[in-house]
């Protein structure tokens, strides 16, 4: 039997040799887009073996990897590979042909983009610096007060159903979070930093006192194309315009977003992209896998794929097949466009409206048709270094959604434990019903004119009393 597996491999590796010429072959006379560099990119993939970490190892010593990550699947057959620059993505196909290596999906590790808009002019409440005692918490007052969060009715929805998200984890999947911000540290789970892997979330790595010069006193200026801060002039030179800056801060933003909805759940930062924006398919797909691992309830995800990935509609079907709620950003480009996650089954897809109930002029809609929008428009949050920024795009909509959605499920909780009759209804439902029963209340909404918004604009008052009332509760 070994005799025969090593023949196997043996001719697995003439195979490999004989492709690896014609990958030579292929790329001969080409000039690729890395060429200039005194050092190539490796070329990345994602692969699932369903002989697991055996068969990756059987892979790269035919392949020569440059560097194997498991990305947490719970088979234990899932990973991301590093071949050769030479190795280009024909490679994926090829090795589809070799059996013997138990390989059952290929395919190219694709980057990622954080979502914004174009940012419009500061609003008066973002320097609305009037202390107001939040939970226990003192923010400032504009935090609050702003209209995108009175349209939604947070207050009033805390205030008679008696929920503020208490016992729920909400992931979010970002740029990571400021952990010493005053309005967040208090609220935080631990989490995770796939870019550097590590634990903690912070996306304090990604500037130095050196570079980042931050004092009292600030002033507002815009940081980033969707974003206007208050914050010292010294730290705006450095941030406004650079490109390693663009999404700094964006994590924090979606962080506060969700804490302003649900001030009592615990918010678990799960850093997969840099300070620029980026971050890779991978490290997705391990945030994900991560977080149901470790108890969240919801997966926030402020950000866009432009091509469909097998494994990410994988990992969100976990996700979903084991009760956590998935929610997505539709995008910025504007226009009638399919971009993932928010494409995928069993997600729900946000776009943004200004706070008139009327479309942003940003926002993606109808493919497919958007399940709901929220307001995404000046939204005022949190911002690394304590202070405060306000932020445009489909990113800000959806962490909305994911705290509204984090309400429901406490709501849900609190009444699962009572005891008598309702405790033993709600213990017997399946975990996997919140998506579709969180989608189906998330739904009773505020009517708004143009039919590609879904249903409509967020409400979180009538979603929680539609919630409650699929259970029987008043």
């Amino acid at each position: 039997m070994i005799d025969k597996q090593l023949a196997k491999i043996k001719g697995s590796r003439a195979i490999l040799t004989a492709f690896f010429f014609l990958l030579l072959f292929l790329v001969a006379g080409s000039k690729p887009a890395y060429a200039a560099s005194n050092q190539p990119a490796p070329t990345r993939l994602v692969v699932r073996d369903s002989l697991g970490l055996t068969g990756i190892l059987n892979l790269c010593n035919l392949l020569g990897c440059s560097g194997v990550e498991s990305l947490g699947d719970p088979q234990g057959q899932l990973f991301m590979i590093q071949l050769p620059a030479v190795l280009n993505p024909l490679t994926s196909k090829l090795l589809l042909n070799i059996s013997v290596l138990g390989l059952l999906t290929v395919e190219i590790d694709q980057q990622v983009q954080t979502q914004g808009a174009d940012a419009g002019l500061a609003p008066t409440y973002l320097t609305d610096k009037a202390p107001y005692n939040y939970y226990g918490t003192t923010v400032w007052h504009g935090y609050v007060a702003q209209p995108g969060n009175q349209l939604v009715r947070t207050d009033s929805t805390h205030a008679a159903f008696n929920t503020a998200g208490a016992g729920v984890t909400v992931a979010d999947i970002d740029t990571g979070v400021d952990p010493n911000h005053p309005v967040l540290k208090g609220a935080l789970a631990s989490g995770y930093d796939f870019t550097r892997n590590q634990n903690g979330g912070s996306e304090m790595g990604d500037v130095s006192q050196s570079t980042v010069a931050v004092l009292d006193g600030g002033s507002v200026a815009q940081v980033s194309q969707s974003t206007v801060a208050v914050l010292d002039q010294s730290t705006v030179a450095v941030l406004d315009g650079n490109p390693n800056y663009a999404a700094f801060g964006h994590g924090t933003m979606t962080a506060g977003i969700i804490h302003l909805v649900a001030p009592q759940a615990k918010i678990m930062p799960l850093k997969s992209f840099m300070a620029d924006g980026t971050g890779y398919n991978s490290d997705v797909l391990r945030a994900i896998y991560y977080a149901v691992a470790h108890g969240a309830k919801v997966i926030n995800m402020s950000f866009n794929y432009t091509n469909f990935s097998q494994e990410l509609a994988n990992a969100v079907n976990y996700a979903t097949l084991n009760g956590v709620v998935c929610v997505a950003a539709a995008g910025n480009s504007g226009q009638q466009a399919t971009v993932y996650p928010a494409a995928l089954k069993g997600v729900i897809d946000v776009a943004s409206t200004g706070n008139n109930d009327t479309p942003s002029t940003f926002s993606n809609y109808g493919a497919p048709p958007v399940w709901m929008s929220a307001p995404g428009e000046g939204i005022m949050t949190t911002y690394p270094f304590g202070t405060y920024a306000a932020g445009w795009g489909t990113s800000f909509s959806t962490p909305m959604v994911s705290g509204t959605a984090a309400l429901m499920i406490s709501a849900y909780s609190g009444q699962s434990k009572s005891s008598g009759l309702l405790g033993s209804i709600l213990n017997a439902i399946s975990t996997n019903s919140f998506e579709p029963q969180v989608a189906n209340a998330l739904a009773h909404t505020q009517p708004v004119a143009d039919p590609d918004m879904g249903h409509g604009r967020l409400d979180t008052y009538q979603a929680t009393q539609a919630w409650r009332a699929s259970f029987g509760l008043k």
